[in-house]
């Protein structure tokens, strides 16, 4: 197994009230597991405060984990010291939500490029620009791009120049976060067909974190559902929303867009707020917004155990009638 993650937990101290304010713990992922092959694209799908983009900032270190691993290639990263982290790196790497935010204005993007090069020693000279040109027209820019500034190009383009960082190291994981999400439709199309083809000749394996269930279907093998920090339920992406379980995926699915003006939308849920993440719900988190509850959601957390072809975390996911399509 190329990357796992066993019971992951992130919890930050917030601070709320006025005007005696109290601390509390928010925790943000909660006992999270789960599996990555190599060549693989795993989805995280889940509402916007659920913790995905957490768990991807906790695999990378980039925010420290309260208990877990997380083991890639066999080593736990979470309890090496910094410095053999660092050897690392180059094998797993990010591509952030924004692309703008995560280049900086005043380097020329072929700067950018080279630098992750030059810290982490890959080459050196004229063997640097080599990487660099060769990562821009992979992903489809041309060599003098690397002479521009970030505000000069579009949304795609910085996307783009977001997987070239990535590439220039050669990785093995990449952890995709809302990639496509603030792009047009038709760019959204451009780079998953982008990545999916990086990952078909480099092998490349991605945590693509989502909420957009389309784009999640057309990439991915397998899916994880997270709710409140937790992973609900897990398996194949055409099982999981061809035939769901558990009744918060069974409401993402409700909700995603259906290309049928003809076709009702069947929304299972009842109405209501979600639950504060600073005070989750006892039992089952999901049971104040779920029609099927009863006494044991209310008083009883639910393992992850086999259903079917996946795992749900749902007491009665055997007993639910079938989900409507």
């Amino acid at each position: 197994m190329l990357l796992k993650v066993e019971e992951l937990r992130v919890s930050f101290s917030v601070r709320t009230g006025w005007p005696f304010p109290e601390t509390h713990e928010l925790r943000a992922v909660d006992g999270v597991s789960f599996d990555v092959r190599e060549g693989e694209s795993f989805g995280i799908v889940g509402e916007s405060g659920c913790g995905k983009s957490t768990v991807a900032r906790a695999i990378l270190r980039l925010v420290d984990s309260k208990s877990g691993r997380v083991v890639f290639s066999g080593i736990d990263i979470t309890s090496i010291p910094a410095r053999h982290l660092r050897r690392l790196r180059p094998r797993l790497q990010m591509i952030f939500q924004d692309p703008a935010a995560s280049l900086s204005p005043r380097m020329r993007i072929g700067d950018a490029l080279a630098e992750a090069i030059r810290v982490h020693a890959i080459a050196s000279g004229p063997d640097i620009d080599a990487l660099v040109r060769n990562a821009l027209a992979e992903v489809g820019l041309p060599p003098e791009s690397a002479n521009r500034f970030p505000h000069e190009f579009s949304g795609g383009q910085k996307q783009r120049i977001g997987i070239a960082r990535a590439l220039v190291l050669s990785p093995s994981v990449i952890i995709a976060d809302e990639p496509v999400s603030a792009l047009d439709v038709s760019v959204q199309a451009q780079i998953l067909n982008l990545m999916a083809r990086l990952k078909k000749e480099r092998n490349i394996a991605f945590v693509f974190i989502s909420h957009d269930l389309g784009v999640v279907r057309h990439f991915c093998e397998r899916t994880a559902v997270m709710y409140l920090g937790q992973i609900i339920e897990t398996g194949s992406t055409r099982n999981l929303f061809d035939a769901p379980k558990h009744p918060y995926t069974r409401l993402l699915r409700s909700v995603s867009p259906v290309p049928d003006p003809e076709k009702p939308a069947h929304l299972d849920v009842e109405e209501g707020e979600p639950p504060s993440p600073l005070n989750p719900p006892s039992g089952c988190r999901f049971h104040p917004r779920c029609r099927f509850v009863t006494d044991i959601c209310r008083s009883e957390t639910p393992d992850l155990r086999p259903v079917g072809a996946g795992f749900v975390a749902c007491h009665h996911a055997e007993a639910l009638p079938p989900a409507e399509s």
